[in-house]
């Protein structure tokens, strides 16, 4: 059986170290020219302040002697007046820079003000959705105890099968429910702030949140995998189109690279290496993933039928089916794996692509979702003909 060990993606996307148009040096360079337009103007307004200081000790010297021929010819008071009038000018355009630069702070300001304002209300999503967990848990506690077991109803989740409710299940349909409206939502963010041509500072926060969000998909998978790896890789809980493009539970990263490469017509020679060389570390990858699947699909065939068929010897059957259940423990892993590579795939792109490039690429991932559930929707609605 081929076995995947853990560092295996970590080595396979090792030679990979896009530089170029880096959203990291981006924010890099991003913080260096905010430096340089705090301090610049001010080592500017020292020198005004040294060159005014020098010429009031000259107009300090000049109006001595004014005021001494000033018994000769008082016309020459008004000298001093003319000569200090070109301070007004220099503390005109002192204060220029000074101007941009609170412009510059109070956009900061209402960028980080909208942040704390997206997380506060995700936050409470969450703690909404922590009440439910609740008190569905606590439901399902007392049908234990009566000794009742009712249908999962999970939405397209059961498709008429019935059993047990898992509570760890159920917990993952409604965190990814919430999850679904949330990149929703998200979506319409990116949008309007593209239309809206707003800073590279929002940009990257909007960046920033979008993976964070992806990175949480990941992490409440890795739950409901312990909980029923079978029902994760099935793809229960996706709508059916998604379901048709299913792989290892999730979708394949080197189908997503394709989906966003239309929208990415701005790429420099430099980053469409990149990207290709991405796309074909992501297709080994899965390739390798796919055949240890294969194996071990195999090897629980062969262990299933080591034993004849019909016998009624109960201990080499309960061995048989331990056997059996212990090769199944490796699916977790498998589904690890494959969502650690679409976690790192994701992350690669951000990194080969500009901050505007990358808030595009995840608008268009999340367009490219929302169509496949709409598609769903519709399908689901058809008309049909009578049997």
């Amino acid at each position: 059986m081929m076995e995947l060990y853990p560092g295996y993606l970590e080595e396979h996307f090792h030679h990979l170290n896009p530089s170029s148009n880096s959203m990291t040096t981006a924010s890099t360079q991003f913080v260096t020219s905010r430096r340089m337009g705090i301090y610049e103007p001010n080592h500017q307004m020292s020198m005004w302040d040294e060159s005014f200081k020098a010429e009031s000790s000259q107009n300090t010297s000049a109006s001595t002697v004014l005021e001494a021929d000033a018994k000769l010819d008082n016309k020459l008071l008004d000298v001093p007046h003319e000569t200090f009038g070109p301070s007004k000018k220099y503390d005109q355009e002192a204060n220029k820079p000074s101007e941009k630069i609170q412009r510059r702070l109070a956009q900061n300001r209402e960028a980080a003000r909208k942040s704390r304002l997206r997380k506060k209300a995700y936050v409470q999503q969450l703690e909404s959705s922590r009440i439910k967990l609740a008190q569905l848990e606590q439901e399902l506690e007392r049908a234990r105890q009566q000794g009742v077991y009712i249908a999962g109803h999970l939405g397209e989740s059961t498709l008429g099968l019935t059993g047990a409710v898992d509570s760890g299940i159920a917990a993952f349909k409604m965190e990814y429910d919430h999850w679904v409206a949330e990149q929703c939502r998200q979506t319409c963010e990116l949008r309007a702030a593209l239309q809206a041509h707003v800073s590279d500072i929002e940009l990257r926060m909007l960046v920033e949140s979008g993976m964070s969000h992806y990175n949480n998909l990941f992490q409440i998978k890795a739950i409901a995998a312990k909980s029923d790896v079978f029902y994760l890789m099935s793809g229960m809980w996706k709508t059916a189109a998604e379901r048709f493009f299913l792989w290892i539970g999730g979708f394949r990263p080197s189908e997503l690279l394709k989906v966003l490469s239309p929208h990415l017509d701005t790429l420099t020679e430099q980053q469409v290496s990149a990207v290709c060389s991405l796309q074909h570390s992501s297709e080994q990858a899965e390739d390798a993933l796919s055949q240890g699947l294969d194996k071990l699909q195999q090897t629980l065939a062969e262990t299933l039928t080591s034993y004849p068929l019909g016998a009624s010897d109960v201990g080499n059957y309960m061995e048989q089916m331990a056997n059996a259940m212990g090769k199944l423990e490796a699916l977790v892993s498998f589904v690890k794996q494959a969502d650690l590579l679409r976690q790192q795939t994701l992350q690669q792109m951000c990194t080969i692509l500009t901050t505007r490039q990358a808030v595009r690429g995840l608008l268009a991932l999340g367009d490219y979702f929302q169509r496949l559930r709409t598609l769903s929707s519709l399908w689901a609605a058809r008309p049909r003909e009578p049997a």
